[in-house]
């Protein structure tokens, strides 16, 4: 039996794969991948004592040890192991991109499909290369229905995903300046999210899309499609009502009946991830009451505008990426709830900006400063840019450290800034 075929078996019979030998456990299937910091096939042998079942690797040394299949490129093998268990599925999945927004919308997507199908939707943030056919491979002929996540820093990546994936519906949530080092423009964000209403149109799809967002609508219209579904207009939409808490309050307008929300999440710009991911459910026949509870219902995690409440103070987390599209909205939403409490901004730097890096870094400062008071900024970026540099910190724990000597106490504190430099740390001395 060929290589493809032999391990699609075991995957067919409820193995898993995993990719860190740390993860290892005794129904998986370990694939040797190769980073730029480590290659997987020095770590085979250790996944199979730990229990692996398998351990398919690229190093010809390899070739002839127990347990181990050898393959030319273990991650064209993995990529080509889940186009064909894509095949062997014959169920709905929807392809998730965007700039922002698409981890969330895809959490209140799963938890809205969930109330009448076994759902099954991208792990955390597995949305690239690596992590789009894990996750394919970790859909079983239990599930009825996939949302899969699809992120993207370069021009060409989102088609890569989708001949994986083979999306039959799909959803872009915005257009933003997020990865301009690799997208060169937002026009080229633009270019490369469209990859998925490409490959809808080409495959008979049907698309979810913000009839109020004019750059997807004009990327929507370049292409001929079966199906459109529009949302945030008259048929269904959302706007917030007065409230004295600091969470999401909206009154959600379903075909001539006005329904009240209340959330447990932060920022108007979640209104059109809730209004997309009801949309979708609704398309696929669930009640607006069980989209409506399953948002009740839904508490974000993972710093992505959390809520926390600490001895001292009241953060909102919001940590987890950050684009200029995202800072922005992030800070004009902080400055917009109101508090009792004096509000601190902490915001870190944006990567992935390559030559915007500055002018996007300066624009977000700026805001930030003729907003708020007190705004303490981490990263190289911000070095030349913040005015007073006792309120610059090169790293996080920089900053940890000065937080300890001088706490903030009874402040509304937001921290905002991408990923790597893991602003989450600061909730200790906060």
């Amino acid at each position: 039996m060929e290589t493809l075929a032999k391990v699609h078996n075991l995957i067919q019979q409820g193995y898993k794969p995993c990719i860190d030998s740390r993860d290892v456990e005794g129904n998986c299937l370990f694939f040797a991948l190769k980073g730029e910091n480590f290659d997987g096939n020095a770590f085979a042998e250790d996944a199979l004592s730990k229990g692996a079942f398998l351990a398919i690797c690229d190093d010809q040394s390899l070739k002839d040890k127990h347990n181990i299949e050898y393959v030319p490129n273990t991650l064209i093998f993995l990529q080509d192991l889940a186009k064909r268990h894509r095949k062997s599925l014959n169920i709905p999945v929807v392809g998730l991109t965007g700039s922002n927004g698409k981890t969330t919308t895809k959490e209140l997507i799963l938890r809205i499909l969930s109330a009448q199908f076994n759902a099954f939707a991208t792990k955390g943030n597995l949305n690239n290369h690596i992590g789009v056919p894990l996750s394919i491979l970790s859909i079983t002929s239990q599930h009825q229905i996939a949302i899969i996540e699809m992120g993207a820093n370069h021009i060409g990546e989102i088609e890569t995903l989708c001949t994986i994936a083979k999306p039959t519906h799909g959803l872009i949530t915005n257009i933003g300046k997020a990865h301009l080092e690799g997208f060169g423009s937002i026009e080229g964000v633009g270019k490369a999210k469209s990859e998925l209403y490409r490959f809808l149109a080409s495959n008979n799809g049907v698309v979810f899309i913000n009839e109020k967002n004019q750059i997807l609508n004009t990327l929507l219209h370049q292409y001929n499609f079966n199906g459109i579904v529009k949302y945030n207009n008259q048929t269904i939409n959302a706007q917030t009502t007065p409230n004295q808490g600091n969470f999401l309050e909206l009154e959600v307008a379903n075909d001539n009946k006005k329904l009240g929300l209340s959330t447990q999440m932060v920022g108007e710009y979640n209104i059109e991830n809730i209004v997309a991911a009801i949309s979708v459910g609704q398309y696929f026949g669930i009640s607006i009451e069980s989209c409506l509870l399953a948002i009740e219902n839904y508490t974000p995690q993972n710093s992505r505008s959390q809520i926390i409440e600490t001895e001292h103070n009241t953060i909102v987390l919001d940590a987890y990426n950050a684009n200029p599209s995202s800072m922005e909205v992030a800070l004009l939403n902080f400055h917009s709830i109101k508090h009792k409490n004096a509000k601190t901004v902490v915001l870190g730097e944006m990567l992935e900006l390559g030559n915007y890096a500055r002018a996007e870094h300066e624009q977000a400062y700026q805001l930030a400063k003729g907003l708020f008071e007190t705004v303490y900024t981490v990263g190289k970026n911000y070095r030349e840019i913040t005015e007073n540099p006792k309120y610059w910190f090169a790293k996080v724990n920089d900053l940890k450290i000065h937080l300890k000597e001088k706490p903030i106490k009874n402040h509304f504190i937001l921290l905002k800034g991408s990923r790597g430099v893991k602003l989450e740390e600061l909730l200790g001395v906060l």
